[in-house]
């Protein structure tokens, strides 16, 4: 006498999927992940890259290791020179900074005046 039933699998009531329908799931999360992940990413890494292009003298700076300063020189376009204290500078790569906190106003190129020009309007 046996207690366990024979079981027998159902029989098939259509036709299987067809490729696309297969495939229609993966793409369907490829986009998600695209828009939702990969995107802003990319976004995200042009606009720290730009940041970094801009950095300038006088710019305050946060390292990647939090320490707070005042960039001092822009040695090359790696590295730039950061004052941190009075007196005290260190030399940063420029891909390790983290943000900048406030820029400064460009340099601007100090016109000289000429001999004859000199208290032309204040008379």
């Amino acid at each position: 006498m046996s207690f366990i039933s024979p079981a027998y699998a159902q029989s098939a009531g259509g036709a299987g999927a067809s490729g696309l329908e297969a495939m229609l799931p993966l793409l369907l999360i490829f986009v998600v992940f695209y828009f939702l992940l990969i995107r802003p990413q990319q976004k995200k890494a042009k606009a720290h890259k730009a940041m970094l292009e801009a950095v300038r003298r006088g710019d305050k700076v946060v390292t990647g290791g939090g320490i707070i300063g005042t960039v001092n020189k822009v040695i090359d376009e790696n590295e730039i020179s950061v004052e941190i204290s009075d007196g005290v500078k260190v030399r940063v790569q420029r891909g390790l900074l983290a943000t900048v906190l406030s820029k400064t106003e460009p340099v601007k190129d100090d016109k000289k005046v000429k001999k004859g020009d000199k208290k032309k309007g204040a008379n």
